[in-house]
C-alpha cells in the first residue's frame, strides 16, 4: 500500500520477516525524493508490550517526526517487532536485527545507501536498536538512544521486589533479572559496550519517572571507557516520552545534526 504523507512517499506494510507460527513483521517506509538516501532505521517503544511503527511518539506530529527526517533527506524505515506477549527475548532482538538485513538486502530496489545507516530508537526502542548496533560487524554508523534502559540488573535493583515480576522488563525476559542474570547481562547495553561500537547520541530527561537517567549516562560512561564517541545530553525538566518539554522540535534537530554528521560523505 502506498500512500503521500507530508509531501513525501511513504510505503506501507512492508513485510520484512516471516517466522513460522508468528505474525509477518512488517515495516513503513518513508522515502525522499532523491536516493540513493542514507537510512534511520527507527525502532518505537512502549515497554516491549505495546507500541506501532506508525507512530513516533506521543509528543511529535507526524509532519514533525517522520516528515522532518525525510525533508533533511533521510529515508525512515519504522520496524514492527515482536512485542512481549508473544515472545520474550532475545526475539526481538532479532527482529530488528532482520529488518536492518532487508534494509541492505533491498537498497537497491528502494534507492537507499545501506552504507549510512542511523539505528534511532525511543525507551524499549533505545534498548533494542543499541543491542543490534553492538553487534559485531553491525555496520550501523551511529546510534540515537533516547531514554533508553540500558543495564537490566541495576534497574532490577531500584524496583519493589513485590512487584519485579510484573515490570515491563521481566515481562520482556521472561523472568526477573534476579532470576535470569546471563539473559539480563546479555540484554542490557551497557554491559555490552566494546570498542568497535559506532558513535552514540544519548538523550535522556532529569526528571524521568519511568526509566532513571542513570540508566543513560552510566551507559554513556560505558561506552567512553571503550573509546566510543558519545554525546550524552541531560534534558532539565524532561519525563519520560519527553513529557514536560514545552517544544521537542530541538531535540529532534539536535539528533538530525548528529544523524548528519555520522552518515557524511
Amino acid at each position: 500500500m502506498t500512500t503521500e504523507v507530508l509531501k513525501h512517499r511513504v510505503l506501507r506494510d512492508l513485510v520484512f520477516c516471516e517466522l513460522p507460527g508468528f505474525r509477518p513483521l512488517t515495516l513503513d517506509l518513508h522515502l525522499p525524493a532523491a536516493g540513493p538516501a542514507p537510512v534511520v532505521l527507527y525502532v518505537h517503544g512502549g515497554g516491549w508490550r505495546l507500541g506501532s511503527r506508525r507512530s513516533f511518539g506521543p509528543n511529535f506530529t507526524t509532519d514533525g517526526s517522520f516528515g522532518r527526517i525525510v525533508a533533511a533527506g533521510f529515508a525512515v524505515a519504522s520496524v514492527d517487532y515482536r512485542l512481549s506477549g508473544e515472545a520474550v527475548f532475545p526475539a526481538q532482538v532479532d527482529d530488528v536485527r532482520a529488518a536492518l538485513g532487508w534494509l541492505r538486502e533491498h537498497a537497491a530496489e528502494y534507492s537507499l545507501d545501506a552504507s549510512r545507516i542511523v539505528a534511532w530508537g525511543e525507551s524499549a526502542g533505545a534498548t533494542l536498536a543499541s543491542l543490534v548496533a553492538l553487534e559485531p560487524e553491525s555496520g550501523v554508523a551511529g546510534v540515537i538512544d533516547w531514554y533508553g534502559p540500558s543495564d537490566l540488573i541495576a534497574f532490577a535493583a531500584l524496583s519493589d521486589p513485590a512487584e519485579l515480576a510484573n515490570t515491563r522488563e521481566s515481562q520482556w525476559l521472561g523472568g526477573t533479572a534476579l532470576d535470569l542474570p546471563e539473559a539480563a547481562r546479555a540484554a542490557s547495553p551497557a554491559l555490552r559496550a566494546n570498542a568497535d561500537a559506532p558513535p552514540f547520541l544519548i538523550a535522556h530527561g532529569d526528571a524521568d519517572a519511568f526509566v532513571p537517567q542513570s540508566q543513560s549516562s552510566d551507559f554513556a560512561d560505558a561506552l567512553r571507557s571503550q573509546g566510543v564517541p558519545v554525546d550524552f545530553t541531560s534534558v532539565p525538566g524532561a519525563n519520560h516520552m519527553w513529557n514536560g518539554v514545552a517544544d521537542t522540535a530541538p531535540l529532534l534537530g539536535a539528533a538530525l545534526d548528529f544523524a548528519r554528521k555520522v552518515t557524511a560523505q
